[in-house]
């Protein structure tokens, strides 16, 4: 089969499963509803827990996961006001006008996501939906018509990679001393999890394997919808350092103290230095593997955000413009943690590990706590969420086969974002930004995931620890 008739079947596909997604994929927050529904079921006919026990045991779920909400919202917010500076995004949109075809912008947007999302999960989805946005417009400004919803289902990619880079959710808080399952595994650092030649395989395999995907999918230009057609006000806009444009009141044109202290570099930059200063005596004392954790990482992207800014007011400003992309994540956030407390406290999430763990060998264990995170990710999109399910039985499964935590963590986490490819919750940032619909990209990162089905499952057997 020649290579253009292996990309016209490929266009094929990609367009009917887009066509099926558009018409029966719900809304993220009908998802999660749906779930909930699900998952209140299946725990009335699996456990002994009947439908009063059920709503208490989801009630009782809700508010566990504020503390985590609130630092992965943090992971978003500050992700997404680095990716939106003026020095990140002035990179991206000189970046954006190389492609000439809308399979070559495709690769590229995935290519950037990916690599961005490597290194901060947070990061790689806003900047893959900025550079989306971006390489449209320069396309439609040079009369080409690159297909906007396959540009954002590239940009979505970056959540297929993560977990097998320094943001790991569960990496993070299995390397945090006194994490819930300290007694079981002990703290796993990073150089045990994903610093390991196992996770730089995945991350090689699904680079490798999504780049060209894209590229393959991306439709003939006279059958691509562009992005005037999906978000034509984006048009015109360009790209905002996030500093606040307000008059200030003066007299004689100078501004008052509350106003220079608003806008000075030096109290930005002061901060932080001593945020620096800390981060430096942090990793020096214990190493980046060592020492990373979510507080940490955190920490590091607000220093980052206040050089890249340079006054307080542009910060805040950045800041508030982000705090938009996380709103659902702050809607929805309750609604998974609450699927945790059905799952968790009924029984539910013990029935379904043990039922693929009990197949398990020392050599098949990876594939089958890939599957239970691909599967639990579908009832708690979240990887830390889903690691305070069912970590502990991960984690005494892997100690009775022999298996290394740190492997055992990222065959966990391979699994989280092998079907994030289908769980539309982490998607609501990047649909703000580029305002498509969540069944307008589902299609494409459908085909996504069941490629990568294959990859993985024969990766994580047979690469090495």
């Amino acid at each position: 089969m020649s290579a253009s008739n292996s990309q016209g079947w490929l266009q094929r596909i990609g367009q009917a499963v887009a066509d099926w997604s558009e018409r029966w994929v719900p809304s993220p927050f009908i998802f999660a509803i749906v779930l909930t529904v699900i998952a209140y079921g299946a725990a009335i006919v699996l456990t002994p827990d009947g439908p009063l026990a059920n709503v208490v045991n989801w009630y009782d779920g809700f508010w566990e996961l504020l503390e985590f909400a609130m630092q992965m919202v943090l992971v978003l917010v500050t992700g997404y006001a680095v990716a939106d500076s003026k020095q990140v995004s002035g990179l991206l949109n000189r970046i954006a006008a190389l492609p000439d075809t809308g399979a070559q912008a495709a690769a590229l947007v995935a290519a950037v996501a990916m690599l961005a999302g490597y290194f901060h999960w947070g990061v790689g989805l806003i900047i893959g939906a900025i550079f989306a946005v971006f390489v449209a417009r320069a396309g439609y400004r040079r009369g080409k018509t690159f297909h906007y919803p396959l540009l954002c289902a590239a940009g979505y990619t970056s959540q297929v990679i993560w977990h097998v880079g320094p943001s790991t959710s569960a990496g993070l808080l299995s390397a945090t001393e006194g994490h819930v399952f300290e007694d079981v595994i002990g703290v796993v650092p990073l150089s045990e999890s994903v610093f390991t030649v196992y996770a730089f395989g995945l991350a090689i395999l699904v680079f490798i394997t999504v780049v060209p995907l894209l590229y393959y999918l991306a439709p003939e230009e006279e059958h691509a919808v562009g992005i005037e057609e999906y978000a034509p006000s984006m048009l015109d806009e360009e790209s905002e350092d996030g500093e606040e444009k307000r008059e200030v009141a003066t007299d004689g044109g100078e501004k008052p103290p509350a106003e220079r202290l608003n806008d000075s570099r030096l109290v930005a930059y002061v901060v932080a230095t001593g945020m620096a200063v800390y981060l430096i005596q942090h990793f020096a004392t214990a190493g980046i593997g060592e020492a990373l954790d979510l507080n940490v990482f955190n920490f590091l992207f607000i220093a980052l955000g206040l050089f890249l800014y340079g006054t307080p007011t542009a910060y805040m400003g950045a800041i508030r413009n982000a705090t938009e992309s996380s709103a659902g994540i702050i809607l929805q956030f309750p609604f998974y943690a609450g699927i945790l407390g059905i799952v968790d406290n009924s029984g539910l999430s013990d029935l379904v590990s043990e039922l693929l763990l009990d197949l398990a060998t020392p050599a098949t264990f990876p594939v089958f706590a890939w599957l239970l995170g691909g599967i639990m990710n579908f009832f708690a999109p979240s990887g830390g969420g889903e690691w305070a399910i069912i970590g502990g039985i991960i984690g005494e499964t892997s100690n009775e086969l022999g298996v290394p935590a740190g492997q055992a963590i990222i065959a966990y986490g391979t699994g989280d974002m092998w079907t994030n490819m289908f769980q539309p919750f982490w998607a609501i940032p990047l649909l703000g930004i580029t305002k498509v619909r969540a069944r307008d990209i589902l299609g494409y990162t459908l085909i996504i995931m069941i490629v990568l089905t294959p990859v993985f499952a024969l990766g994580l057997y047979f690469l090495p620890y």
